[in-house]
């Protein structure tokens, strides 16, 4: 499949649904499982996702706009998210993440990006050059892989509940 900036949109604006419908008025044992100790649980994917969203899609788009290759991205911390988890229910982060992809994708769809647009380049730390297609391509695969984390990590909390249908139980292994 091609890129397509509408398809995107279709994805990422229904993030926020599907992280309420997998996490709302869930136990503390369900958000906070872990498949091993210190692999993120699904409340720190969606921080995770928070994280992400107040520093990581829109402000390397906006560089990529802006600058194109003379100004590398900031890095990113995959693990910036714990201050901003802490000692909040799953319902605020939730409503938080909601409230912030809703903004980004306001501010996305004001950047009117073109195929121009979408064939600038920016420069990742790590990566080198990117465009900006990569960069949204990559907000999709993002949230669709962290989604299939937390059903992963979820599913793996019966792994040994399931019995003798484990080897049938692809997702947890």
């Amino acid at each position: 499949m091609q890129f397509a900036l509408k398809d995107a949109f279709d994805i990422l604006e229904r993030t926020p649904d599907v992280l309420e419908s997998l996490l709302s008025d869930q136990s503390e044992s369900w958000l906070n499982c872990r498949i091993e100790p210190g692999s993120f649980s699904p409340v720190d994917i969606l921080g995770h996702l928070i994280y992400g969203e107040l520093t990581d899609w829109i402000p390397r788009a906006r560089i990529i706009l802006q600058y194109q290759e003379s100004r590398p991205f900031d890095p990113f911390d995959r693990f910036g998210f714990a201050p901003l988890i802490q000692g909040k229910s799953v319902d605020r982060l939730l409503d938080q993440f909601a409230s912030l992809r809703e903004k980004n994708l306001e501010t996305l769809d004001e950047f009117d990006l073109g195929e121009r647009e979408l064939d600038l380049r920016g420069m990742h730390p790590e990566l080198g050059p990117v465009t900006m297609r990569n960069l949204l391509a990559t907000w999709v695969a993002h949230d669709l892989g962290h989604i299939a984390q937390i059903m992963r990590v979820m599913a793996n909390e019966y792994k040994e509940a399931v019995g003798p249908w484990r080897p049938y139980v692809s997702i947890v292994g």
